[in-house]
């Protein structure tokens, strides 16, 4: 029987052109699954509880928080991509890759899932722990595909401290649960309809 030697295993990196379309899903669906695992237990080892973290708010006052920030996230999104070069905010395909061929049920699937548990883990675990700056921080980080770029990584880290602000703000988790999944839900319907348009 041959014997296993883990030096005898190669990691190197891939490009979203190497990944095909159902591995590329089932590591977006398995990143956002541990995403919010984390976010749940690290929510409860600050001896909060989840449930009341994500508790519906009795005012909907949360919706014009989040329709705000969302409105202002997209038209700074789109004065970006209409001024600056598509190289100096290239983010390596992936957002095409995700969005371009997915029905519209599906972009509105995905951009829920990763609101919901990227909020939990950033705003209502994370946020509460290091504060919005620090929070931003980690979150472009983590964003690693826009590093390479100064542009996005300087807009993700501002729409994290935009929605760590709305979050204190409107008091409820919803808020930038809310404002996260518009910006991606029309993001993606963007990038869906624009390669449409070119196909034409």
């Amino acid at each position: 029987m041959k014997k296993f030697d883990i030096r005898n295993i190669r990691v190197r990196q891939l490009s979203v052109d190497e990944i095909d379309d159902r591995m590329l899903l089932v590591n977006l669906y398995v990143t956002q699954a541990i995403t919010i695992i984390i976010g749940l237990i690290w929510v409860l080892f600050q001896r909060s509880n989840p449930f009341l973290l994500l508790q519906f708010p009795n005012s909907l006052t949360f919706l014009w928080w989040g329709l705000g920030l969302a409105a202002a996230v997209i038209v700074v999104d789109l004065l970006i991509s209409r001024w600056v070069p598509e190289e100096a905010a290239d983010d390596g395909g992936i957002n095409e890759r995700i969005f371009q061929n997915r029905p519209v049920w599906h972009i509105a699937v995905i951009s829920f899932v990763v609101a919901v548990c990227e909020e939990v883990l950033f705003r209502g675990a994370v946020q509460h722990s290091f504060g919005p700056y620090w929070t931003s921080i980690i979150f472009a980080a983590i964003h690693v595909r826009y590093l390479k770029h100064w542009i996005p990584t300087g807009l993700v880290f501002s729409i994290s401290y935009g929605l760590g602000w709305i979050y204190i703000e409107s008091g409820t988790l919803w808020a930038p649960i809310l404002a996260h999944f518009l910006v991606d839900l029309i993001m993606g319907l963007i990038i869906r309809f624009r390669r449409e348009q070119t196909e034409q």
